[in-house]
Formats: structure tokens, C-alpha cells, sequence
């Protein structure tokens, strides 16, 4: 059996210097690995408001470590950094020190706010080091805004006491409360602005940003709509050639013995024995033209369902298929389609070229999930440069599913899909 699998790997990013700058190799990329399965945007469990202030305040508490760090590393190593010959080792000290800068607003953002970064994303040094930049600079002016926010807190505190004995007149205290609602107006907006700003610059540094999620799908419909295109085109270089050499060999066949029974220069039981042959060999081209036609598009399909389309299936292999169905509800014709021919490929390929000797084929249905399984007992072995199984994957993601493929040698040979139904 044959397939082929999808990968998505993280983009990764040249140095602060550039890859031929000296030094540029110390900015390598920061220990996450690269992004696996398909980009998405980290998602954000849901945190109490607490847990949420505590980390504000910790990240007002990290944001002054970092300035500090990057004051004594400016102080410590800019001469290094500007000779050439200990560039590099100055640039690795610094790097070590951003690294774990970044893993700890990394945690941070983990642990206070609920963020779910990718667990092996590649980051480059540029990257880092524009991270923290930012990530010190807002954090400052967000502590500086808290300080800000306590301090009105003080006031209104003082202001209640100075009413409550008397000593401060109620139309000072209206403006007094009016100019404070304003200022803890301002005070929170800037607060959930600087809050936002925070998440946005660790997604893009710690998971894709936005412009690379773009980039990403777009690159992703454009590969899918290649594959679906090479898909079509090998499917009918397959059905021309099964036209070609086998139906149309028949169909000359059977005008010869027609020709022959026609002339009737033999006994009639020779013609009588043409005849019968002629007629075996129109029933084998009605059975391979049905054959032909359930492999460009099954009637079954529209009319019966996928579940008895797959019984058909079943019946027309040549080695015992045993069909687990569990769908509740209606599907959508195109993952009707799409699940049909993931399950009569592979059920053929395995009668065809994996000695098999029995394939289980599992259909079931998780929420808007469709999920199939196919199991043969064959070899295993599977090439995953074939045109089957290849273009089986360029019909699963044209509809954003998922086909995988395990054939170890020796076997078995299984084939899953999910194809989303919403």
C-alpha cells in the first residue's frame, strides 16, 4: 500500500548579524524546536482574574529584571560586541542570558494567563532579542501605570477619611471623585491595552504569528489544490489505460469471434461454440465497464449511502473485509466522497500489493469529526512517494482533513483519516 504524509515544519529566521556576518551563528535558534501538526493559533485556557494580576505583577517584576540585565550586559559586553574578533563569544554570553529571559516570560504566560504555545517551535536570535525589547518596554509602563493605579487607590483613601471627619467640603469632593473616575478609567484601559499588547508579542514569539499563520494557509490551499489537480489527472491516465488495454482489447476480441461465428465456414457446433464464447466475453466487458465506472464515481453513493457504497466495496474484494459502522446523521456529500475513495483505495491496494490475507475498515463519527480506519495483515512497506495513497492525501486536505499511514515492514498497514464535517 502506498501514501503519503503531510508535514508542517517552523520557519527559522537568520541571526541578528546574518548568517555570513562573524558572530551571526551565536544568534542560532532559541531551544523550541519547530512547529509540528497543523498551524494554529495557540489557544488560552481560561484563568481566574487573580491568577491573571499576580501575573501582571510578576511581569512588571521580570520586566525590570530584564532592563537591569540588559543595563549590565550593554555595560559588560559592548566592547566585545564591537570587536570583531570576540563578537561571537560575546554574542553567545548574551544569547544565553535572553534565552532564559524568554523561558521564564514563557512560564510566565504558561502558568498566570492559560497560553498554550507550540512544544517544539524554532525562534530565532532577531527574534529573541526583539521579544524582550518589547516585552521590557511595556512591562515598565505597566508597572508604572499599577504604581499609578495604587497611588490613586491611597488618594481615595484619603479622600474618604477627609469626608468622613468633616474637614473636606462635598463639591471638592465631587470634582475630587469625578477627576479620580477619570484617571481610574484611563488607569484600566491602559492596563487591559498593555495586557493585550503582551499577549500578542509572546504568540508571536513563542507560536506563529499572524502574518506566518497567513502565509502558512495559503501555502497549504495552494499545495492541496496541486495535489487535487494531480490526483484528477493521474485518475484518468489510469482510467484511459484500463479503457485502452483492457475493455478495448475485449471489445475487439469479441468483434473477431463475432466475425468468425458471422462467416460460418466451420460445423455449426463451432459456431454454436464461437457464440457462447462471444457471449462470456460481453458479460466480462459489462462487469469490468461496471468496475470502471464505480472507480470514477459510485451510484451507490448519491442513492444508497456511504454505508452501502462501502458494502460494495467489501463485496468486490477479493479477500474477506470486515466494516465497522457507526454514523449517526447525514454527512456531507464531499466527505461522503472523499471517505469513500479513502477506504476503496486502500482496501484495493491491500488486495492488490500487500498479500493480505483479511482488512478491517472502521467508519465512525465524533462530534463533526469523520474518522476512518484501515487494517490489512499484509507485508507492509508502503511507499510513500506513490500515486494511490498520494493522491488520496491531496483529496483529504483539500477538504483540511488529516491521512495518515503506518506499513512498517513486515506489516500490518494501517491508514487513518479524519476529515471535519462542519
Amino acid at each position: 500500500m502506498q501514501g503519503d504524509a503531510a508535514d508542517i515544519s517552523g520557519h527559522h529566521r537568520p541571526g541578528l548579524l546574518g548568517k555570513d556576518s562573524p558572530g551571526g551563528d551565536a544568534l542560532g535558534g532559541f531551544g523550541f524546536g519547530e512547529a509540528e501538526g497543523p498551524p494554529v493559533r495557540p489557544p488560552v485556557r481560561p484563568t481566574s482574574w487573580w491568577r491573571r494580576s499576580t501575573g501582571v505583577l510578576l511581569g512588571c517584576a521580570t520586566a525590570l529584571l530584564g532592563f537591569l540585565c540588559f543595563l549590565a550586559a550593554g555595560t559588560a559586553l559592548g566592547p566585545f560586541l564591537l570587536w570583531p574578533l570576540t563578537r561571537a563569544g560575546a554574542l553567545d554570553v548574551l544569547m544565553a542570558g535572553a534565552r532564559r529571559l524568554a523561558a521564564l516570560e514563557r512560564a510566565r504566560r504558561s502558568v498566570f494567563f492559560g497560553d498554550r504555545f507550540p512544544e517544539r517551535y524554532e525562534v530565532s536570535g532577531r527574534k529573541i532579542l526583539r521579544y524582550l525589547t518589547l516585552r521590557v518596554s511595556t512591562g515598565l509602563v505597566c508597572g508604572v501605570v499599577v504604581a499609578l493605579l495604587a497611588f490613586g487607590v491611597v488618594l481615595a483613601g484619603v479622600l474618604l477619611w477627609g469626608m468622613l471627619r468633616g474637614s473636606l467640603r462635598w463639591p471638592e469632593a465631587l470634582g475630587q471623585v469625578v477627576l479620580g473616575g477619570a484617571l481610574l478609567f484611563l488607569d484600566l484601559q491602559g492596563l487591559h491595552a498593555l495586557g493585550a499588547l503582551d499577549a500578542r508579542i509572546a504568540r508571536e514569539c513563542f507560536g506563529p504569528s499572524e502574518q506566518e499563520l497567513l502565509r502558512r494557509r495559503v501555502h497549504e490551499l495552494a499545495a492541496s489544490r496541486a495535489a487535487v489537480v494531480r490526483a484528477v489527472d493521474a485518475e484518468r491516465r489510469r482510467i484511459e489505460r484500463d479503457l485502452h488495454d483492457g475493455i478495448q482489447q475485449r471489445v475487439v476480441a469479441l468483434a473477431m469471434l463475432l466475425g468468425r461465428a458471422r462467416r460460418g465456414r466451420g460445423t455449426p457446433e463451432h459456431a454454436e461454440a464461437l457464440v457462447r464464447q462471444a457471449h462470456q466475453e460481453s458479460q466480462d466487458i459489462l462487469a469490468e465497464l461496471r468496475e470502471v465506472a464505480w472507480r470514477v464515481y459510485p451510484s451507490a453513493l448519491d442513492s444508497l449511502g456511504l454505508e452501502e457504497a462501502l458494502g460494495g466495496v467489501s463485496e468486490r474484494c477479493g479477500i474477506p473485509v470486515r466494516t465497522e459502522f457507526d454514523v449517526d446523521g447525514e454527512l456531507p456529500q464531499p466527505v461522503e466522497t472523499a471517505a469513500y475513495f479513502v477506504v476503496s483505495e486502500s482496501v484495493n491496494n491491500a488486495a492488490k500489493h500487500s498479500r493480505a490475507t483479511a482488512v478491517s475498515v472502521r467508519v465512525v463519527r465524533r462530534g463533526s469529526v469523520l474518522s476512518l480506519q484501515v487494517r490489512d495483515d499484509g507485508r507492509g512497506g508502503a511507499n510513500p512517494s506513490g500515486s494511490g495513497l498520494s493522491g488520496l492525501h491531496g483529496r483529504v486536505a483539500a477538504l483540511d482533513g488529516i491521512l495518515r499511514v503506518d506499513s512498517p515492514e513486515g506489516g500490518p498497514t494501517t491508514i487513518t483519516a479524519e476529515l471535519p464535517c462542519a
